[in-house]
């Protein structure tokens, strides 16, 4: 029996003063904002091997570069619905088990998250109900899902490091114990930057 498990990614639409605000003392505005596009295009280039679907739910109108790059490499693009955060999340994995057995949710800050990680959190979602690869900075970077859990989306220290913490205790208040992926890393602060130049990434 087959098993569907649609792909989420969520991005802010790449606008100068907008995005990677904490990036801006290191790379001023439009810096940063080629960094987001980088970032972005980067994410889109996943595989789709093993996915159902591959949805880019982005806050704003993208550029045209970003449209056609989407339509080419066979996501659908998608504006995200209002919220914080944690609403926002809750309810694309709500409309995303409508259709699949399963929902991954991606940001595009984790440019060493690559398809190797996306199947390890596939197979891991035929065993799993929940599956979590950690950021090295307390938050998550991936979060994969059977069913829709408004606790791990409610009221929770959004961008800090108790994140992911917060997230295994909600778990474990409901008796589930998730599948854990390896620790990466995401670009959030000036010092993240070496780490681009290592993956030959150049803004």
């Amino acid at each position: 029996m087959s098993f569907s498990v649609s792909l989420h990614l969520l991005g802010r639409a790449p606008v100068a003063g907008r995005v990677k605000t904490r990036m801006i003392p290191a790379l001023g505005p439009q810096g940063a904002c080629d960094l987001q596009q980088l970032l972005l295009e980067r994410a889109l280039q996943l595989p789709g091997q093993g996915l159902s679907e591959r949805f880019l739910w982005l806050d704003g109108l993208p550029d045209t570069r970003l449209q056609a790059l989407a339509q080419e490499l066979g996501w659908t693009l998608v504006e995200q619905p209002v919220g914080d955060l944690g609403e926002r999340m809750r309810r694309i994995a709500t409309l995303g088990l409508l259709e699949s057995d399963a929902v991954i949710l991606i940001g595009n800050d984790c440019p060493a998250l690559d398809g190797d990680y996306l199947q390890a959190a596939c197979e891991a979602l035929r065993e799993q109900s929940v599956v979590i690869g950690p950021a090295d900075d307390g938050g998550y970077v991936l979060l994969g899902l059977r069913t829709v859990l408004p606790s791990v989306f409610s009221d929770m220290p959004w961008g800090t490091e108790q994140v992911f913490p917060m997230t295994l205790q909600r778990l474990q208040q409901l008796d589930l114990c998730p599948a854990l992926l390896p620790v990466l890393w995401d670009v959030d602060r000036p010092e993240d930057l070496p780490r681009l130049a290592e993956l030959n990434m150049r803004i």
